[in-house]
């Protein structure tokens, strides 16, 4: 059979994010629990309004979970509050308006605010540049190996993600928090993004004569 090397390829670069995403929170209060979902509904709707505003570069919001719960002071008692909350994923591509969107939000009736979390696109295309990256490292190591033993890269038998989907490209995502500075001012943090490949090539005859 003909040789056969195996090589493990690797490459990771830093890139500028592409996406920001942070998460709001309006919440309500109260002993009766009719009024609590009157108040809770509205800061919802004002919240609404207010991202309505952002236009395009709010790329997408998403109700994450709505909540309405009792507070007891002992097991089997009356409730002696009610507590609502909802919350909103937001996703920017538009890191100008950010700046400016995040201490207005908030600063709304009763919001709280997390991130934002800086990310890159699916699909993006530092995924795809790292996976070249990636294969021509493998193939180049190849090259090195088949040298040392007085051979050349014959044909490439196969190209796959290490591990076989427990690798390939990975984003890491990096956070960031929020400043005090009502002006917010916002440094988005560098991406990494790394890809790993498994190639397999065969290799001309080797030299083993030792001259």
């Amino acid at each position: 059979m003909q040789p056969t090397i195996v090589v493990r390829g690797e490459a990771i670069r830093e890139v500028t994010p592409e996406l920001a995403v942070f998460s709001l929170t309006v919440s309500a209060r109260g002993r009766d629990k009719d009024a609590v979902l009157a108040h809770l509904t509205e800061r919802a709707a004002a919240l609404r309004a207010a991202l309505d505003g952002y236009g395009p570069a709010i790329e997408r919001r998403e109700t994450t979970a709505v909540q309405v719960f009792p507070d007891f002071k002992k097991a089997g008692d009356r409730p002696v509050a009610w507590t609502g909350s909802t919350g909103t994923t937001v996703t920017v591509a538009d890191f100008a308006a950010l700046g400016e969107m995040l201490p207005a939000l908030a600063g709304l009736d009763q919001a709280s605010l997390a991130g934002p979390w800086w990310q890159m696109r699916p699909g993006s295309t530092a995924g795809a540049e790292v996976r070249r990256a990636a294969i021509v490292d493998a193939l180049d190591r190849a090259r090195e190996y088949a040298a040392a033993v007085g051979s050349r890269i014959d044909r490439l038998v196969e190209i796959s993600d290490e591990l076989a989907g427990g690798g390939g490209f990975q984003p890491i995502m990096a956070r960031s928090a929020m400043a005090a500075d009502a002006t917010l001012p916002l440094d988005p943090q560098v991406q990494t993004v790394q890809a790993s490949v498994i190639v397999r090539v065969t290799i001309t005859d080797p030299d083993l004569s030792g001259k």
